[in-house]
């Protein structure tokens, strides 16, 4: 995908699908009158979906502020073993007389664009409800749907890693290997080195690589409300850094050790890598053949949310 293709659509190709009627009920459906996720389906040799029509679905203003969730997207289906090129491609698309650079996403695609977009936007928190039943029903695409939300989330947890070490070094942290240490031994009562040897993991790999969807939430809160604690109590040096998020990781232990009757370094671990379900390649989706994901839609005709 290093290089755009180039399309023009012909006049007597077929447009976008009727849109949607206010009494059509559907949770990703956003307004009245306006184009829902269904109707904006296209096909041409493939059902598709624009990523500029699914960003302004989603409350984005145009595909440049999206375009991070489809990248996301695109890292996604690597860690999935996924080949990329069935399900986006970019391309330079003509649209009233001006060319501009798009992607076609399959619905599986729009599935994980949605799952790595701003929670903040309703219409976001919409399509991650409605994705999340077609994944769940959709099991020849994805082993478990778990699988996408851990991968969704440790991305997360990499960006919010990143925003902690930045306010860590604001407030005078000189070290932040012993900081980050400081955040594990409040919710597990051990160092990283400690919880691997625990949970035999290799000494080579972050923990969280090994944590389940839950595990992972958990200690995304955890490095989020760490740095906000250091920010609003402007916490200065290091032992009062050290401390500060060693006390909010045995908060996050408590809920943890209350609600799922056990400690979480007792918590078994997970698959490193999730996997795509097993079965015929011809059952993934696809952009360059003609799969219209009729399969998934006859799994899923029986959920509300997929009546007509």
């Amino acid at each position: 995908m290093a290089m755009a293709k180039k399309e023009r659509r012909p006049p007597g190709e077929q447009k976008q699908m009727s849109l949607l009627l206010p009494d059509e009920k559907s949770p990703f459906h956003v307004a009245p009158r306006q184009p829902g996720f269904e109707a904006l389906a296209n096909e041409n040799g493939a059902v598709f979906w624009w990523a500029s029509d699914l960003a302004r679905l989603l409350g984005y203003e145009d595909l440049r502020s999206f375009r991070k969730s489809v990248q996301k997207a695109m890292t996604v289906c690597m860690q999935l073993d996924v080949d990329i090129g069935d399900n986006i491609l970019q391309v330079s698309r003509d649209t009233e007389g001006k060319t501009q650079e798009d992607f076609k996403l399959s619905r599986f695609a729009c599935y994980l664009a949605a799952m790595n977009g701003d929670v903040k936007k309703p219409e976001v928190a919409q399509a991650q409800a409605y994705f999340v039943t077609y994944a769940r029903a959709c099991e020849v695409y994805v082993a478990q749907a778990e699988g996408v939300e851990r991968i969704v989330i440790r991305g997360d947890i990499g960006d919010g890693e990143k925003g902690l070490a930045l306010t860590a070094a604001r407030a005078g942290v000189a070290s932040f290997p012993f900081f980050q240490n400081a955040g594990y031994l409040g919710p597990y009562n051990m160092s990283i080195s400690q919880l691997r040897s625990r949970k035999s993991l290799p000494g080579s790999r972050s923990p969280l690589d090994f944590m389940g969807k839950r595990e992972l939430a958990a200690n995304l809160f955890r490095i989020q409300e760490t740095e906000e604690r250091l920010r609003t109590r402007a916490v200065r040096g290091q032992a009062p850094a050290e401390r500060t998020a060693e006390e909010v990781g045995r908060e996050v232990r408590t809920v943890m050790t209350r609600d799922g009757g056990q400690a979480p370094e007792n918590l078994p671990a997970a698959e490193r890598h999730p996997h795509r379900a097993q079965g015929d390649q011809g059952d993934q989706p696809r952009l360059q053949k003609n799969r219209s994901g009729a399969d998934c839609q006859a799994a899923t005709a029986g959920h509300p949310a997929w009546q007509e």
